[in-house]
C-alpha cells in the first residue's frame, strides 16, 4: 500500500535517506539512445551541478550520487538543526535564490524594509518561517532539482510533458551500517551496470569525485572537503530590478549558484556534519565490493573483510548481496534488525519489507 510521503521521510526518525527519481520516457536521461543514436551524456553534468546548488541552498548535505543512463541515486542527510539556526535575513536570501518570492520580500531584501508597516512585517517574519521548513524538506529539494532537470530536457528535446516517471523512491538509512550498504550500492551502480570496470572510471558518482580529489593538489582538496555547514550564499539580486514572476528562477540564474562540495568523512566525529567513517576505510570496502561484483573476476579474488565491515559487525557475503540489491532487499528503511522495529512502532505498522535481509546482514557479532 503506498504510504504518505510524510510518513516515509520522517526526520524523527533518520535524518538520512537514499532516494531515486526515475526517468519516464523510453528515451535516455543520460548516455547514447542507440535507437534515435542522439547522444545526452551531457546531462549527467547538468544533474551532478544542480544537485551541488541547491544542496548550497538547502540544508540537505549530499554524501553519495551515481547518475546512470535513465535515473540517478543520491544518499543525503537532511539538517533541521542547520536550518533551525539560520536568521530570518539568511532564510529569505537563500529561498530567493531559487524563487522571486512575493513584492514585500522583496522589497525587504532590497533595503526597504523600513518604509513596509508592522503588519507587513509580521507577514514577511511568517513567511520566512514558511520558507525555512521548505529549506530542510526533502522533497521540495527533490522538487526543485526534478522540476528543472525536466525543464532543460523537454526543451532540447523540443517536447513538453511529464519527464519522470512519478514521485522520487525513498529508503530511511536507520543506522551506520545502513548509510555505508547504500553508499556502497550508489557508487556501484555503474560497475554493476557494466559501465566501467573500477571506482575511478565511473564517471559521475561520488567515489569517482572523491578519488579525484585526492589526486589532486592539496589545496584543491581542501577546498572541495569543506564543511557543508560552511557554504556560501550566492550573491542576492540586484536591487530594483526583480523579476515579477513568483515562479521558479530561470536556468541560466540557476547557474550563478554556489556548488556545495560533498559531505566529508570524519571518523573522529569532530565534525559538525559528516559521515561517520574514513574516507580510507570506505575507499577500501568499495573496492573490494566491487572486485567481488565484477563478472569476469568473480571468485578469483577472494572476499576480504575490511576494518570498517569487522568494526560494525557486518558479515561480509551479506553486505555484498545488499549492495548488488539494495532496493529489491529493503522498502522504505534500511537498518539492523532492532531499529527497523522501532520504526515499525514509530509509524504503527506491524512490518518493513526486509527484515530477512537486515537479520542476514547485521547480527553478526563484532570481533
Amino acid at each position: 500500500m503506498t504510504r504518505a510521503r510524510s510518513a516515509l521521510v520522517s526526520l524523527a526518525d533518520t535524518p538520512w535517506y537514499h532516494v531515486v527519481s526515475r526517468c519516464v520516457r523510453r528515451a535516455f536521461l543520460c548516455g547514447k539512445d542507440h535507437y534515435s543514436d542522439r547522444c545526452f551524456e551531457h546531462r549527467r553534468g547538468w544533474i551532478v551541478d544542480r544537485v551541488k546548488q541547491l544542496s548550497a541552498v538547502f540544508a540537505i548535505d549530499v554524501a553519495a550520487y551515481a547518475v546512470m543512463s535513465n535515473h540517478y541515486h543520491l544518499v543525503v542527510r537532511v539538517d533541521a538543526e542547520r536550518a533551525t539556526s539560520w536568521s530570518r535575513d539568511e532564510v529569505l536570501q537563500r529561498w530567493t535564490q531559487l524563487f522571486d518570492g512575493p513584492p514585500a520580500v522583496r522589497s525587504f531584501l532590497a533595503g526597504r524594509g523600513n518604509t513596509l508597516d508592522a503588519a507587513t512585517l509580521r507577514a514577511i517574519d511568517e513567511i520566512a518561517e514558511k520558507y525555512r521548513a521548505r529549506l530542510h524538506d526533502l522533497s521540495w529539494f527533490m522538487r526543485m532539482l526534478n522540476e528543472s532537470i525536466a525543464r532543460q530536457a523537454n526543451s532540447e528535446d523540443e517536447v513538453t510533458g511529464r519527464f519522470w516517471e512519478g514521485r522520487f523512491k525513498s529508503q530511511a538509512l536507520l543506522d551506520e551500517q545502513a548509510i555505508l550498504s547504500a553508499m556502497t550500492y550508489v557508487d556501484l551502480n555503474p560497475i554493476r551496470a557494466q559501465m566501467a570496470d573500477t571506482p575511478e572510471r565511473s564517471a559521475f558518482t561520488s567515489v569517482a569525485e572523491r578519488i579525484g580529489d585526492l589526486m589532486r593538489a592539496p589545496s584543491t582538496i581542501s577546498a572541495t572537503t569543506a564543511s557543508p555547514a560552511a557554504s556560501a550564499l550566492a550573491p542576492p539580486r540586484a536591487a530594483g530590478a526583480p523579476d515579477s514572476s513568483a515562479g521558479p528562477r530561470s536556468e541560466t540564474k540557476f547557474t550563478s549558484l554556489p556548488k556545495q562540495p560533498l559531505m566529508p568523512f570524519d571518523a573522529t566525529a569532530r565534525l559538525y556534519a559528516a559521515i561517520p567513517f574514513a574516507l580510507d576505510d570506505y575507499l577500501e570496502l568499495v573496492e573490494t565490493a566491487g572486485r567481488c561484483l565484477r563478472s569476469d573476476k568473480r571468485g578469483a579474488i577472494p572476499i576480504q573483510t575490511s576494518k570498517l565491515l569487522d568494526r560494525l559487525g557486518i558479515t561480509p557475503d551479506q553486505f555484498i548481496t545488499c549492495t548488488t540489491s539494495l532496493m529489491r532487499q529493503f522498502g522504505s528503511a534500511v537498518g539492523a534488525p532492532a531499529n527497523l522495529l522501532q520504526l515499525c512502532t514509530a509509524r504503527q505498522i506491524k512490518y518493513l519489507r526486509g527484515m530477512a535481509a537486515a537479520r542476514g546482514m547485521f547480527e553478526r557479532k563484532a570481533a
